[in-house]
């Protein structure tokens, strides 16, 4: 499905974007993506450091 989506579609969902949050609006959503995805990697590391230390026990 996501490989459907060409160049036309893609400038599409972004004119919507930016048209539904505003200009304001867009960087505050893109910082706070950021964030989570850096939290998400950190939550996945601790896991595998986690299951690491179990599994030599």
């Amino acid at each position: 499905m996501i490989a459907a989506l060409g160049t036309p579609e893609i400038i599409g969902i972004c004119v919507v974007v930016a048209v539904l949050f505003g200009g304001a609006k867009i960087p505050k959503f893109a910082r706070s993506l950021g964030q989570a995805q850096k939290e998400f990697k950190k939550g996945l590391e601790e896991g595998t450091k986690e299951d690491g230390a179990s599994k030599s026990e």
